[in-house]
């Protein structure tokens, strides 16, 4: 028995696994459903809009050009060992536009706009602001849910776009300005090596990674259990699941792109 005791264990953690991933699949389709069907929100949509999108600029911005110019570094550094030091241009534009662009902003994203959809959504519910909408005859999965999640979707990309563009602007700073390398011909380098399949990749991962992003902080708000206590569990888990998820379709979408 003191043996069986830890096999039971694992299999009630693993069937709770099973349960929850099937919970938010299902969550995901109603989401989904909700999004192509009429009434449409458009001042919830805008507001969503603003919040994800706009105000994450400036976290975006900063993240990405110091990035940019911390890469540069370590790839002058680590190419001087090998007297490869003239492909920092390069290796920065891949870099940057394949992985830590895309990567950085869904967790970017994930500590800014999911901790605040999720405590945002469960305080409504703790307060009951949800039951009111269904008295109201107004579908909460339509009103919350649907408009942020599809903001989330079209906004990300354009996060990742920018983000893309100001991390190479931090490598080039960096390398034009410290390292001694001519503007022109970095530039030149950069847009040289990189391929339509670069710049699309970085799109669709920052579509999954928003759609993760919002996806989580609408579901743990929504399944929130009751009080402060609720709130605050419903706001850290959303965080912890939107970073392994987003690390997770990382993984997946770079083997699929890019053919490990």
């Amino acid at each position: 028995m003191t043996l069986l005791a830890p096999l039971g264990a694992l299999g009630r953690a693993t069937l709770a696994l099973l349960a929850m991933v099937g919970r938010v699949a299902l969550f995901a389709l109603s989401a989904l459903s909700h999004m192509l069907r009429p009434p449409f929100y458009g001042r919830e949509f805008g507001a969503a809009l603003m919040n994800v999108g706009w105000l994450s600029l400036p976290v975006v911005g900063l993240t990405a050009i110091f990035t940019g110019g911390a890469l540069a570094l370590q790839i002058y550094s680590g190419g001087a060992r090998f007297s490869a030091e003239a492909v920092v241009p390069q290796i920065v534009a891949i870099g940057i536009v394949r992985e830590l662009g895309p990567v950085l902003v869904g967790l970017m994203i994930a500590a800014r706009v999911t901790s605040s959809i999720a405590a945002e959504i469960a305080t409504m519910k703790v307060t009951e602001q949800i039951d009111a909408l269904v008295t109201l005859s107004t579908d909460p999965m339509k009103y919350l849910v649907a408009p942020r999640v599809l903001a989330a979707l079209i906004v990300v990309p354009l996060l990742v776009a920018v983000g893309d563009v100001i991390g190479i602007f931090g490598g080039y700073a960096v390398a034009t300005g410290t390292l001694g390398f001519n503007a022109a011909a970095y530039l030149k380098n950069t847009v040289d090596f990189l391929e339509p399949l670069d710049i699309i990749s970085s799109l669709v991962k920052g579509c999954a990674f928003g759609g993760l992003a919002a996806l989580m902080g609408c579901y743990f708000g929504m399944t929130s259990g009751r009080g402060a206590q609720g709130v605050g569990r419903a706001t850290k888990g959303s965080v912890e699941a939107a970073a392994i998820l987003i690390l997770a379709a990382n993984f997946l979408l770079t083997g699929a792109f890019f053919s490990l």
